[in-house]
């Protein structure tokens, strides 16, 4: 058995040395080494255009539907309702019979007027004979001047009773008249406020029936004063301003009609402004007491930046949107929103016509990350009765 040398135990022990050194060498440096990192996937959202076109300018405000015309029927004279003329909820023209009370009292003052009447002229008749005896008796020298003077004095007072009695008759067929009640306007009934039967008096406060005018209708509705320039200065052309009416769940329109009155001061403990506007109601959409959202048109179109509402982001800066670059990431845009009116924000300032922004799926973004444009699911329809 052969003995190694010592030198080759020593070149052994170098290269094994050495080996270890390159293994640690090669361990700790692939081990540091950074792994590459992977961009991170891109972001499904909705983008819309930034569009340049011509939208309504309008205010908004909130209403309450009132009658064109309301009128509470009262009695004027006193006396016993006998008699009603319309059916509750109906429809009633103007002069149409509403009530009937009893005329007999009346009746009787007006016959005694014209009995006085009656009386009053035979004896204007009977002083007016004597006056001309008494004129011909003084020719005559048979009858003395004080005596003609009383006579005619006589005669102009009992003239003076005569028009005293027809001013009582015309009185008293006034009065008679007052216990036909007629209907001052034309519309519709409400609740009967008294039955036949009871006696009723002019200083009642309930009176007989109410009649409200629902066709056309108004409706009554404020706005800030800060929209009343606006108002006055699209009321220039002369034109009655459109306005529309709509229930408070919904914004499909119940009726469009006119503005006829700007209310000529603002109430200073609210800073709204009061108007009114009237409709044609003639289905009756509208109904008094009403709440209804309504849309008054200052300008029937104008041209101006538009963008999806729901592209409109906030923070505690303001408004902003994400725009989409022409690499497809994205970055925060600040912008001024005019006003937002049927889902659509006009932008007055930080965009230009032909921009691309996030609609949908902002919250999955921030600067820099890219997008993809999410792709509407279309359902397969599904085979019913297909082979088998």
């Amino acid at each position: 058995m052969t003995t190694s040398s010592p030198a080759k135990r020593s070149n052994l022990l170098i290269g094994a040395v050495i080996i270890a050194l390159l293994g640690a060498g090669w361990y700790f440096t692939h081990r540091s080494a950074p792994k590459p990192v992977a961009a991170p996937p891109a972001v499904s959202v909705t983008t819309a255009l930034v569009k340049s076109q011509g939208v309504p300018l309008y205010v908004i405000g909130v209403g309450t539907v009132t009658p064109n015309a309301s009128v509470l029927v009262k009695t004027r004279v006193d006396g016993q309702l006998i008699k009603v003329g319309f059916t509750e909820g109906q429809d009633v023209k103007a002069g149409q019979m509403l009530a009937e009370l009893d005329p007999r009292t009346l009746q009787a003052q007006l016959a005694q007027a014209q009995a006085q009447k009656s009386k009053d002229q035979a004896l204007l008749g009977n002083a007016r004979i004597d006056l001309q005896r008494y004129t011909t008796l003084l020719a005559q020298d048979a009858a003395t001047q004080q005596q003609l003077d009383t006579q005619k004095a006589l005669v102009a007072q009992l003239a003076a009773a005569v028009q005293t009695d027809e001013a009582q008759i015309n009185f008293a067929q006034v009065q008679l008249s007052f216990t036909t009640i007629n209907a001052p306007l034309s519309g519709r009934v409400g609740v009967r406020l008294v039955d036949p039967g009871n006696i009723v008096h002019a200083t009642d406060a309930n009176g007989v029936v109410v009649i409200n005018q629902i066709d056309p209708i108004t409706v009554l509705f404020t706005l800030p004063e800060e929209s009343v320039p606006a108002i006055n200065h699209a009321q220039l052309t002369g034109a009655a301003l459109n306005v529309v009416a709509a229930p408070r769940d919904s914004e499909q329109a119940l009726a469009t009609g006119k503005l006829i009155v700007l209310n000529n001061q603002i109430d200073t403990t609210n800073g709204t402004v009061q108007l009114k506007a009237r409709f044609d109601n003639a289905q009756h959409q509208l109904w008094p007491g009403q709440y209804v959202n309504v849309k008054l048109l200052l300008k029937d179109s104008e041209q101006a930046l538009t963008l999806p509402s729901s592209a409109i982001q906030r923070n505690q800066d303001g408004t902003y949107v994400y725009l989409v670059g022409a690499d497809e990431s994205t970055q925060i845009v600040p912008v001024q929103v005019a006003r937002i009116q049927d889902g659509i924000a006009v932008i007055a300032k930080g965009l230009e016509a032909g921009q691309r922004v996030v609609v949908d799926g902002q919250y999955k973004l921030k600067p820099g990350v890219h997008i993809r444009e999410q792709q509407a699911q279309q359902a397969a329809p599904a085979a019913k009765g297909s082979a088998k």
